[in-house]
């Protein structure tokens, strides 16, 4: 059974993998894999975000890592892209953050980053989990006088807090009345400081987790959330993050939600404006919206497209030297700055552009006409190959023909749940939903 998914280990809390023994033995793994012979060998970061179960896998985990002689630092409650950059910044072997991002609670993970903060390689987590798995030789336990010690660090929020301020040259955003829903998650307490400091006047909410709440009617998943806060309190945008705060998704002062797509584009345009859009390009993903590239593309910036997961949009930025990316689902990477989805630097990159432009978001947004879309999800027992399903790919051939460059259809199974994901963009909305009820019934045929 493989454990690692297209962002690392994820389940139900208490049923494999996501159990206190797993964790164990996965401290022992990490360990074994990434020690290195660096002055900060044995040092690991751990972070967490607010789930109730993170306190079981914190101190499995702990216990894993002690064990084989490496000394954990954790600094608690931290957004996922704090712990990579203090990984990074701390010449640490490894980080490890505890979450399920946008999952509700019943869920929780763990994510990965080796010691230059990006998540790791397919082969060292395949190593990883045979060791996990037992199809590795177990290491020798180390001596009494070499187990490792756990620490707290008091001061990580501090050194996030500067680091997010400074890639945005400390921006003052006095004037400025920005709604902020924090999910109940992992940025409850550091994204309405970092706003505060910086002079805007922060109506929140999300900001008291009680570790069950999370993700719970509010946050990255339910913006209409902030929305609704934004026009009681004649606010200039609103910003939503998830569980760990890795996405975030806008608001603008109408209280409409500004599609992911829209974010690319106008931050992509802003890098370009300044210089910074290296190559000229922005990579997303196969999700992203046609008109995205229709517009890019009158402004002279090319898309490249990727597989679905901000891993995928990293690797590319990597291997081919380009500077922004994202999902439309809220992970935007500004790989000048940091080596994954960071929701607090995204929402200061665009707080910026506006007080640089002196545009409010929904003007900086205008820029691209989307073509009707639909995203089903849909719940499944189980995950056949799409290619073992007659009926379902007679039907994308049919639409692949049917459609030509007027719209396309992307079906694909979630990584992480057992559900199915049907998109379909259309210049018409009644092909729109015509093909979606059509994919749907194949699918409930076929798969139940």
């Amino acid at each position: 059974m493989k454990l690692f998914g297209t962002d690392g280990i994820r389940g139900r809390v208490n049923e494999f993998p996501i159990t206190a023994e797993v964790a164990l033995r996965m401290g022992k793994a990490v360990a074994n894999v990434l020690r290195t012979s660096g002055p900060n060998r044995n040092r690991v970061l751990v972070g967490k975000d607010t789930r109730i179960s993170g306190y079981m896998l914190e101190t499995a985990l702990t216990s894993g890592l002690v064990s084989m002689g490496m000394d954990v630092f954790m600094v608690g409650p931290l957004p996922t892209p704090a712990v990579a950059h203090l990984t990074k910044s701390m010449g640490a072997a490894a980080g490890i953050m505890i979450t399920a991002s946008h999952n509700p609670y019943e869920d929780n993970g763990i994510k990965i980053f080796g010691p230059d903060g990006y998540k790791l390689s397919d082969d060292l987590e395949n190593l990883i989990e045979r060791h996990i798995m037992g199809d590795e030789p177990e290491a020798a336990a180390v001596p009494p006088r070499q187990i490792g010690k756990a620490h707290r660090i008091d001061d990580a929020r501090g050194r996030y807090i500067e680091f997010a301020k400074h890639t945005a040259d400390n921006i003052p955003l006095h004037g400025l009345k920005i709604v902020v829903d924090c999910g109940h998650g992992a940025a409850y307490f550091i994204a309405p400081l970092i706003f505060k400091e910086l002079g805007a006047e922060v109506i929140t909410t999300g900001i008291h987790p009680d570790g069950i709440n999370i993700n719970s009617g509010c946050g990255a998943l339910y913006p209409e959330t902030a929305g609704e806060l934004v026009r009681k309190h004649n606010a200039d945008l609103g910003i939503s993050f998830d569980g760990d705060a890795d996405r975030v998704i806008f608001t603008d002062a109408n209280g409409q939600v500004v599609s992911g797509d829209r974010i690319l584009g106008l931050c992509a345009l802003g890098l370009k404006e300044q210089g910074k859009l290296k190559h000229d390009t922005l990579v997303a993903t196969v999700m992203s919206n046609l008109g995205l590239i229709e517009a890019m593309k009158q402004h002279g910036i090319k898309v490249e497209t990727t597989a679905v997961g901000d891993r995928a949009v990293i690797e590319c930025m990597r291997k081919n030297g380009y500077s922004f990316g994202g999902e439309n689902s809220g992970h935007l990477i500004f790989g000048d700055y940091v080596t994954t989805g960071d929701g607090i630097l995204s929402a200061l990159q665009v707080l910026r552009l506006m007080r640089g432009r002196n545009a409010t978001l929904a003007q900086l947004a205008a820029i691209m006409h989307e073509y009707p879309t639909h995203l089903a999800n849909m719940p499944v027992p189980s995950k056949p190959s799409l290619d073992s399903l007659p009926k379902l790919q007679k039907l994308m051939k049919d639409a692949t023909a049917e459609f030509g460059d007027s719209g396309r259809h992307l079906i694909r199974y979630s990584g992480t749940e057992n559900k199915i994901r049907v998109l379909v963009e259309h210049r018409e909305l009644a092909e729109v939903n015509a093909w979606v009820a059509r994919f749907s019934s194949a699918i409930h045929e076929e798969i139940g």
